[in-house]
């Protein structure tokens, strides 16, 4: 597969970003489902969203895969 097909597998700012804000709600999100603080795991099922809707704002505003704003490093 050449570069030009490569689909980037999800190595950008946007990618990044999204997936660390949704990792940090699932494990508070879990944790708080153990100590059966339900208002806790809401919060945390609202945080996922908004990670989730981080990295489309982000990726829009040009820092995904093919976004102006992004500039791929060289994978040795």
């Amino acid at each position: 597969m050449n570069a030009q097909n490569d689909p980037g597998h999800g190595d950008s700012p946007a990618a990044w970003t999204a997936v660390t804000i949704m990792l940090i709600a699932v494990t508070v999100g879990t944790v708080a489902f153990f100590f059966d603080l339900a208002w806790l795991v809401w919060a945390s099922a609202g945080l996922l969203l908004l990670g989730w809707l981080t990295g489309v704002v982000m990726a829009k505003a040009g820092y995904g895969v093919k976004g102006p704003r992004y500039a791929p490093k060289a994978h040795s």
